[in-house]
């Protein structure tokens, strides 16, 4: 079994969700804040391979659902600083075995890279936010309508 770096948003359900498969499939995770870390260009796009530079992107970044950033219109080069600016805009998790890096949690891929044996998968796509299209929005608490991604830790729901 191999040993996880995982770079993760602290409290989001979402990564928990994917430490758990991770973990149930005999994997240790060593879990990182993505925000925290000190990423540098050229470490990141060791994560980021040959994705399109809209797949480095997180969908349910507040600044891209709003529609401020636009990853479609984006290139590597405009991409890089707004990534590195602000690394919750980025495709997460980013995981790290050895000099082997991959960025979001594709079950399929992560399976047939280091495996998921024996482990009951879920249904659906397991990288989507746990409160749906709504967002951040749905938990249900009014407080943060208007607050990024990161203020949303108090609910209770992330």
């Amino acid at each position: 079994m191999a040993t996880v770096t995982f770079y993760e948003k602290p409290g989001c359900k979402g990564n928990l969700r994917q430490k758990t498969l991770l973990a149930a499939a005999g994997h240790t995770v060593q879990a990182k804040n993505l925000k925290t870390e000190q990423w540098t260009a050229a470490r990141l796009l060791a994560f980021l391979g040959d994705l399109p530079v809209d797949r480095w992107f997180n969908p349910a970044a507040s600044a891209i659902k709003a529609g401020e950033i636009v990853p479609a219109s984006l290139t590597a080069e405009t991409a890089l600083p707004l990534l590195l600016e602000n690394p919750l805009l980025m495709r997460r998790p980013l995981m790290e075995i050895g000099e082997q890096r991959r960025v979001g949690f594709d079950i399929a891929g992560v399976d047939a890279w280091i495996g998921l044996k024996n482990v009951a998968l879920p249904e659906g796509n397991i990288e989507a936010c746990v409160h749906g299209p709504e967002g951040h929005g749905s938990c249900g608490s009014h407080a943060h309508e208007h607050a990024d991604e990161e203020d949303h830790a108090g609910c209770g729901t992330h």
